[in-house]
């Protein structure tokens, strides 16, 4: 595919979003999250050392838990490699021949996003996700008329997709800090397009932190068992290495608790990860900051 190398650029800021034209609100009982195309091709196209990424993928797991914790479905959507022509088409005039056989293990979305067992992944075909997909159908059959769109390539397939959806009778929302672009300009192209033509632009920390005052003991106990991917109970005191948690997955947590509020490094939760330790740096932050603190469950002693 013709795409060159992804020069970084600064995550916009909601207070440089363009203003909305209507004023239609996110509701968990009515919406879809579509997380879209975070395929390895295509985040690989971007500088690695830049912060652009990173934040993407930060305000696109945070968005995801958010999901998930309100019975939100989860939407992927992913391009096959080794494409025909025919299905290809007119993309080939555009774009070249699409994902190469040599890339099968990139069309796999990112580690940090993996899609969960009861996760959508549809196949992407066009610049709309409903191109060519039973998206709509689904989101029928759900009961359900807005859309949270977040991935790449913001002024592509996420503001088509928005497009697609308003056409529908669908409320399209883009988060404006969970999209990244080929550039600033494009990026901002996007978020004016849709924000005056077709649906409402919002951050993720509008659409996240209003629903999370706090953190509990049964949170922090419930979101590690999601990150080692195990069901089984843990002993507070055990080393969760010992569990198969790995740096990656710590210096995500360390990230989302910034997000709710708890100002910690990786550092400091990579130096002792135990449930009982963390939940003893959790409450001296949360006391720190003023914040109040749930009444725990009776789960990590």
């Amino acid at each position: 595919m013709t795409i060159a190398t992804i020069s970084d650029y600064p995550m916009p800021k909601s207070s440089s979003y363009p203003a909305n034209k209507v004023d239609w609100q996110p509701d968990p009982k009515r919406a879809v999250l579509l997380i879209h195309d975070m395929q390895r091709y295509f985040i690989n196209f971007y500088d690695a050392s830049g912060e652009l990424i990173p934040t993407l993928i930060q305000n696109l797991v945070r968005l995801r838990q958010w999901a998930h914790e309100h019975n939100v479905p989860v939407v992927y959507t992913a391009q096959p490699y080794e494409q025909s022509d025919e299905d290809r088409a007119l993309l080939n005039a555009m774009w070249g021949p699409g994902l190469p056989a040599s890339t099968s293990d990139q069309q796999l979305i990112i580690d940090p996003l993996t899609p969960d067992d009861k996760d959508i992944v549809l196949t992407k075909w066009r610049y709309s996700a409903f191109a060519r997909s039973d998206l709509r159908e689904r989101m029928q059959d759900w009961n359900r008329d807005q859309l949270i769109v977040g991935g790449v390539y913001a002024h592509i397939g996420c503001m088509v997709t928005a497009v697609d959806a308003f056409m529908g009778d669908i409320q399209p929302f883009l988060v404006g800090d969970a999209v990244a672009d080929f550039s600033a300009a494009e990026h901002q192209l996007a978020l004016t397009y849709v924000s005056s033509r077709c649906g409402k632009v919002i951050d993720t920390d509008s659409l996240v932190e209003t629903e999370v005052k706090s953190i509990t003991q049964q949170w922090l106990y419930t979101r590690v068992q999601q990150l080692i991917e195990e069901d089984e109970e843990l002993d507070p005191t055990e080393n969760l290495i010992v569990y198969g948690l790995d740096s990656l997955s710590i210096m995500q947590l360390s990230s989302e608790l910034k997000t709710y509020g708890i100002k910690v490094s990786f550092e400091e939760v990579a130096r002792n990860p135990t449930l009982s330790n963390w939940w003893a740096l959790i409450q001296e932050r949360q006391q720190a900051t003023s914040t109040s603190v749930n009444e725990p469950d009776a789960v990590i002693g």
